[in-house]
């Protein structure tokens, strides 16, 4: 059976460029039985994950997350820019409401304005770093600037010529926003937000990009690309694609901006024309993304250079539109059972914290008692769970409720499934846990 690898993420200063490299989870809501903010914070909790990214400033979520530590970014949708980029006010209430209301319980670190907003919503572009500005406004009267950065995530298809590197430019049609956009992050201290794939510049490479340059597997010599203007030598899609942008800002005379990539990852399963959104490669990816960025080995233009990734995501979300694969991007599913088991071994910094794989399945609590006592009645009979212990008089007939009982039975089922993924969920009535419930019900009152 597999060992079930525990990560855990650094924790660094508030900018990642002049510290460790630290590991993050993008967490999107677009998913059926969507966990409640109570359990997603005591699954990241569980994995050690130290760095999360909201994709709105959900106040139960910010909740949740208070005095755990967990460093948060938040960000203003991307329907709420134009209303913040053409108000102060607007822009000061935002931040009073989602920001400053929970702060400093909540370890709010960024606040990322919009997302991919020049390729997404280009009608909203005039007026996006007057946001930034805005935001930054409402910060620095709050005492808060020092502590919260502002900036904004791109698409990496902003930039031109991505390879060789040295050649790369961030499109022209957008410098009456990137110039004062990099100005801005330049004054603030703040970083360059980056959402690299490199899945999809393999996709539509139409087989100029090998897989294993993009899944970071190990190269020969002769494989390598090399910048023939610089002759540097890139193993790995990922470099390639930070470098470049990286040389577009400089075109542009900005040479101390460091970069933040918030979204990065791979899909586990996809439809015909995606052969290779699979388990496999998506575990490949993350495992070596993951290791990549915690050796602190930068990239090959800025040796040493942090480049703190977050990993898009943390569950599948299966109410996205569009192929198969926009709905299988998540390390878990909802149910909390990981999609698959991360290759970390002698990861360094990132071990296993769990190596007996001590995971339980439960009833949630605010399940309904039909939808138990059917899972109930499935473990105990087409799931061929030895249910005789639940018997009136037998060891695990108290306490006699269905929560209880349903408990003892779809975890047995799990147990017995070798907690394979996709065994605890019973229609969204189940989630995993790493409290034995045999231990708690032996408890006194």
């Amino acid at each position: 059976m597999a060992v079930f690898m525990i990560f855990y993420m650094l924790v660094i200063i508030a900018l990642p460029a002049h510290g460790d490299a630290f590991i993050g989870v993008n967490i999107g809501t677009d998913v059926t039985n969507m966990p409640s903010p109570t359990e997603v914070v005591a699954l990241l909790k569980a994995q050690g994950i130290q760095h999360v990214r909201l994709y709105d400033a959900d106040r139960a979520m910010l909740r949740a997350l208070a005095n755990t530590g967990i460093r948060v970014i938040v960000s203003v949708p991307n329907d709420q820019i134009l209303g913040i980029g053409q108000s102060n006010a607007t822009a000061a209430n935002w931040v009073a409401r989602n920001v400053i209301a929970h702060v400093p319980a909540t370890n709010i670190t960024a606040i990322a304005v919009g997302s991919e907003v020049l390729t997404s919503l280009p009608n909203a572009a005039p007026v996006l770093v007057s946001a930034l500005k805005f935001i930054q406004a409402a910060l620095v009267a709050a005492n808060l600037d020092q502590q919260i950065k502002v900036s904004t995530p791109h698409s990496s298809s902003v930039i031109l010529d991505s390879f060789p590197p040295s050649q790369a430019f961030f499109n022209k049609t957008w410098d009456p926003v990137m110039v004062p956009l990099l100005n801005f992050l330049q004054s603030t201290g703040s970083y360059l937000m980056l959402n690299v794939y490199p899945y999809y510049d393999y996709m539509q490479s139409n087989g100029v990009v090998p897989l294993d340059y993009a899944l970071f597997r190990p190269l020969p010599p002769n494989k390598e690309a090399i910048d023939s203007n610089t002759l540097l030598h890139y193993t790995n899609v990922f470099d390639a694609i930070v470098d470049a942008a990286y040389f577009a800002m400089s075109y542009l005379k900005f040479t101390n901006i460091p970069i933040l990539v918030t979204e990065s990852g791979w899909p586990s399963k996809g439809d015909s024309s995606e052969p290779d959104a699979t388990v496999d490669n998506a575990n490949t990816y993350n495992s070596n993304l993951i290791r990549h960025v915690l050796n602190n080995s930068g990239t090959p233009k800025q040796p040493g250079i942090a480049v703190s990734t977050y990993i898009y995501e943390l569950y599948n979300e299966d109410l996205k539109s569009g192929p198969v694969s926009e709905n299988n991007w998540g390390l878990f599913y909802a149910s909390g059972a990981q999609v698959y088991t991360l290759h970390l071994t002698n990861s360094g910094t990132v071990f296993a914290n769990d190596t007996t794989n001590q995971t339980f399945c439960v009833a949630k609590s605010n399940a309904d008692s039909k939808m138990l006592q059917a899972a109930l009645d499935w473990a105990c009979g087409p799931g061929k769970v030895d249910c005789s212990p639940l018997l009136q008089g037998q060891s695990c007939y108290e306490p006699n409720s269905v929560a209880s009982h349903a408990t003892y039975a779809i975890n047995s089922y799990y147990q017995q499934m070798a907690k394979s993924a996709g065994t605890c969920d019973f229609k969204g009535v189940a989630s995993i846990t790493t409290t034995n419930p045999m231990v708690v019900k032996m408890l006194p009152a």
